[in-house]
């Protein structure tokens, strides 16, 4: 698979792995010199030093998970040691390893205690890249430089929130999310090229979605429009979609019933 040719399905073993190693390199070099005291305007509730603690302990984590296989508490990023700056680089190379690595060892398919339930080893693999792909933009946001994402790993960034909010159980989870139900609204991300997109509908049950084929359809011939739609690269509708730039500020268009899309936006948190 090219970069330029993308599929909207979920990325092999190695291309996580490899968007992992990349992304939190980045990630590492976007802050080798920033102040660890300055505030995240992204993560306003955030400095530095905990951004890049939480990067790094979250990989950690997920790692002793797919070890052990056994329930963990999510951590508290304000708890994690990162260590003085001029080491942060490699400890959070360190961190990406070491989640490849129990990966590899377990093997990607094992089932492993993820908080949606038991999933393969693989889940943790992506859910730390796309996190960390979301809090690289964190980052270069932060430094005024400019967030570099390939687009099928911006795709599945966009594709697993999507999964993740319409997960069953997710509400015992996450009970603040249930004011996403609806009646039936739906929302369209429309990207550019060969990204394709994705019809989110609001229902009584939850959020419901499904993948556009490039052309803008299901794959069946009727193009699907919806309330509102939001198009743009894959890349800003991931930025606008996560909430790193408002709409406003953004590259998106925007058309169809604005409030729909605010309302989303407004009770979405990644």
């Amino acid at each position: 698979m090219t970069t330029s040719d993308v599929d909207t399905g979920v990325p092999g073993v190695l291309r996580l792995a490899e968007g992992l190693r990349a992304h939190t390199a980045a990630f590492a070099r976007a802050l080798e010199d920033a102040d660890p005291t300055t505030r995240v305007p992204t993560c306003p509730e955030w400095r530095v030093r905990d951004l890049v603690g939480h990067i790094g302990q979250a990989h950690r984590w997920a790692a002793e998970l797919v070890r052990s296989r056994e329930p963990g508490t999510v951590p508290d990023p304000r708890d994690a040691e990162p260590g003085p700056r001029e080491g942060w680089s490699g400890w959070l190379l360190e961190g990406a390893e070491d989640l490849i690595t129990a990966v590899e060892v377990a093997g990607a398919d094992t089932a492993v205690w993820t908080v949606l339930g038991h999933r393969p080893a693989a889940f943790w693999l992506r859910r730390m890249l796309n996190d960390t792909s979301v809090h690289l933009a964190d980052a270069t946001l932060l430094r005024g430089a400019e967030f570099a994402i390939a687009p099928d790993l911006a795709a599945d960034a966009i594709r697993e929130g999507l999964e993740i909010l319409s997960a069953p159980g997710l509400d015992a989870f996450r009970p603040d999310l249930a004011v996403l139900s609806g009646w039936g609204e739906t929302i369209v991300l429309r990207a550019e090229g060969r990204s394709g997109g994705w019809r989110i509908t609001r229902t009584p049950d939850g959020v419901r979605w499904e993948r556009l084929t490039a052309d803008g359809d299901t794959g069946e011939g009727a193009v699907v429009d919806g309330d509102v739609a939001m198009r743009g690269s894959v890349r800003d509708l991931l930025l606008v979609f996560t909430r790193r730039v408002s709409v406003d500020e953004s590259a998106v268009t925007v058309t169809g019933d604005r409030r729909i899309l605010d309302h989303w936006l407004a009770n979405t948190v990644f």
